[in-house]
């Protein structure tokens, strides 16, 4: 059987287009990347099993050799939208320019699939003593579905994972959790000749402004992780509108914000923080101020620094291992098994116009991989 080489597989990953996105208007479902990474590990012996999480909305699993334990390989199969008219090259297809692959998902990360494949080939899996396992996940860049999804209901329990994001081949061993909510405060419009006439909530939510920043400065005074370059939590206003003119008493405003927990903090906890900043508030303009989540809430996620699967990959990769403030995948698969953040690329080229992965990456990633797969699934433990 011939099967497609790095470039085909990686050519046939990003002109399928698997666009996640909380606007129906660019949403749409990634059966199709997953029709074909189940083809491909099916040609390479692989038990194969497609879950659906949602209307349109896949997993794979594909496993490869039988027993307990083994390496998760994972990564998302969809990419966030794009915007035509800044990319100078076509998303949803690869060109090779400078020495770099382009397109929508080369680094953020569908590609990474294709260096899964191309590490398969090159073991003797007549050595294989435990299994391999291949996890491809839908929408990661909205709502993390897949994650949540597998991880509720998935029967397997590997020793270790990997999910391969863009960290430059850099071990990620942690990363803050993200928290988004909306505060929408209804006041009374009128004329604002008279301020009698209606209710501001302008001036309302400029106290629950002042509530948010004494949270922020309590978040930073008592959260501290020496661990991380930011190593408190952080609090970002981050969107704002209310009123419509101004000769108008403003009717309504509305607050967008998040919070970036350090692992260990709980959500629940957060959130009775977050709530009870603004209890005062909403006590003096009762009925008045409402709280959304603008998306569930991702956790914190961290693998001990001595933890052996850290201190191993960080000498098969040679450098040490790192944490970032973004998020991943990874608190919700590390309730499975020790988890780790490592793929080719850089986070820097995620979502962004023009989106590329190097060359530079295509040996030593196969390289890792291949190592991380015959040290986790063909010799002893």
């Amino acid at each position: 059987m011939q099967l497609p080489n790095f470039i085909e597989v990686y050519r046939g990953l990003i002109s399928t287009s698997s666009i996640s996105s909380s606007d129906p208007r660019w949403d749409e479902g990634n059966q199709q990347v997953i029709e074909k990474l189940a083809t491909w590990f099916q040609d390479l012996g692989f038990e194969v099993d497609v879950i659906q999480a949602a209307p349109g909305k896949y997993n794979l699993l594909a496993k490869k050799g039988q027993g307990e334990g083994g390496l998760l390989l994972a990564g998302h199969s969809d990419t966030v939208p794009f915007d035509q008219g800044r990319w100078n090259y076509e998303p949803h297809a690869i060109t090779e320019d400078n020495n770099r692959f382009y397109g929508l998902g080369t680094a953020d990360m569908k590609g990474f699939f294709a260096f899964i494949i191309e590490a398969v080939k090159s073991i003797d899996w007549s050595q294989q003593s435990k299994p391999l396992y291949v996890l491809a996940t839908c929408d990661e860049e909205t709502s993390m579905l897949g994650a949540r999804h597998f991880t509720d209901n998935t029967p397997i329990k590997p020793d270790y994972c990997i999910i391969g994001e863009p960290t430059s081949l850099v071990p990620i061993r942690g990363h803050k959790g993200h928290v988004a909510n909306a505060v929408r405060v209804t006041g009374k419009s009128g004329h604002s000749s008279d301020p009698a006439l209606g209710v501001n909530a302008i001036e309302i939510m400029h106290e629950v402004l002042f509530a948010l920043m004494q949270l922020r400065d309590k978040l930073i005074k008592e959260y501290h992780h020496p661990g991380f370059a930011i190593p408190s939590p952080t609090l970002n206003l981050g969107h704002i509108h209310g009123g419509d003119s101004a000769n108008r008493i403003c009717g309504c405003c509305e607050l967008h914000y998040d919070v970036r927990p350090l692992p260990g903090i709980s959500l629940d906890g957060l959130d009775n923080m977050l709530r009870s900043a603004l209890r005062e508030v909403q006590a003096k303009w009762p009925g008045r101020i409402e709280i959304h989540p603008l998306h569930e809430p991702i956790p914190g996620f961290e693998c001990q620094h001595d933890h052996p699967f850290v201190t191993g990959m960080e000498q098969l990769c040679q450098t040490s291992s790192e944490t970032v403030n973004y998020c991943t995948e990874a608190p919700f698969l590390s309730q499975l098994c020790p988890t780790l953040v490592l793929g080719p690329g850089s986070i820097d080229q995620a979502h962004q116009p023009d989106e590329y992965l190097s060359f530079d990456f295509i040996d030593p990633t196969i390289n890792v991989l291949s190592k991380a797969i015959y040290q986790h699934c063909c010799t002893s433990q």
